[in-house]
């Protein structure tokens, strides 16, 4: 299967998501896209190892992350399934964090009143995967784990749309499970999917309570493209290192969670050929229930059925 490359330029780089943008790039199924992303905030490492931002933002059409794309798929079908594989992500040498520089609800349910603003700068390091940053003459590192915020197609709809929202295809999920090795399925929304990705993670705790992870460009991000006939979805699930993933996306964080319980029971009856009630039964003692993000107007939770929690054998 062929591998296909694409650079950030001004002409493979949206800040919204649309059917409508010309295509970077042609696949085929079982197709891998090597990328280079921009840090969501547009920025990028200058030879010096340094964040600078090379281009204007367009208007109309920069509004939000960075985002490569859109990819076009051949026999991408609406109503099918997009297998996106993860196999490789590495990190650019720096990453930031703000935190306190919204007047919204998280701000103020947390005391921030006079709304202080606060950029971490990181170093990063993508060989020893640590990341280092200082707070009052105080050195803190973190551990990383990259992953990208942005793995979607835009909605059915026509028109040019928001990169902020998670939807049933996939977008701004922000799920820090989905490292490499990682296996995301994805409802195709359009015909020929326009695949866009981005918003790069360093590492990032479930929620994400500042509005922002540690933000980063990545050098290099790897996905294989497969599409699938016969797995229908109406709402995103993974196979991660950690367990298979179910996703709920609603302003409500009930609906939500909602929402990825139904994924997640659904999962375990195509799984262990299971009824509702004995996939809640079992579920109640192995799924654990996480929020993903709180920050994107759309909320996220996510259900996790870790691997190896049930063994099944016949009595």
């Amino acid at each position: 299967m062929a591998v296909h490359r694409i650079y950030p330029d001004q002409d493979s780089m949206y800040g919204t998501v649309s059917a409508e943008f010309k295509p970077v790039v042609t696949i085929q199924s079982g197709d891998s896209v090597q990328y280079s992303l921009f840090d969501a905030g547009w920025g990028t490492s200058s030879s010096e190892g340094q964040r600078f931002k090379p281009y204007e933002r367009r208007p109309e059409i920069d509004l939000g992350h960075a985002l490569c794309g859109p990819v076009y798929i051949n026999g991408a079908r609406k109503g099918m399934t997009l297998e996106v594989r993860i196999d490789e992500l590495i990190p650019g040498p720096y990453g930031f964090t703000a935190a306190g520089q919204y007047p919204n609800w998280q701000n103020r349910m947390l005391g921030l009143t006079e709304y202080e603003e606060i950029v971490l700068e990181w170093k990063l390091d993508s060989v020893t995967r640590v990341g280092w940053t200082t707070i009052k003459d105080r050195a803190f590192s973190v551990g990383l784990r990259p992953f990208l915020g942005f793995l979607g197609m835009p909605p059915e709809e026509s028109g040019i749309h928001s990169t902020w929202p998670p939807r049933f295809s996939g977008g701004n999920i922000d799920c820090k499970e989905l490292t490499v090795g990682s296996r995301l399925y994805l409802p195709i929304s359009v015909d020929g999917a326009y695949f866009f990705a981005g918003d790069g993670h360093a590492t990032q705790g479930d929620g994400e309570i500042s509005c922002q992870a540690i933000e980063c460009p990545m050098e290099s991000a790897r996905l294989t493209f497969q599409v699938h006939e016969d797995m229908p979805l109406t709402l995103p699930i993974a196979n991660t290192d950690i367990g298979w993933i179910t996703f709920g996306f609603h302003e409500d964080l009930n609906e939500a969670t909602v929402q990825a319980m139904d994924g997640m029971l659904n999962l375990m009856g195509r799984l262990y050929g299971l009824n509702r009630v004995e996939a809640i039964a079992l579920g109640s003692a192995v799924v654990d229930l996480r929020i993903t993000q709180v920050v994107n107007g759309v909320k996220g939770v996510h259900a996790v059925l870790p691997h190896h929690a049930l063994h099944s054998e016949m009595s």
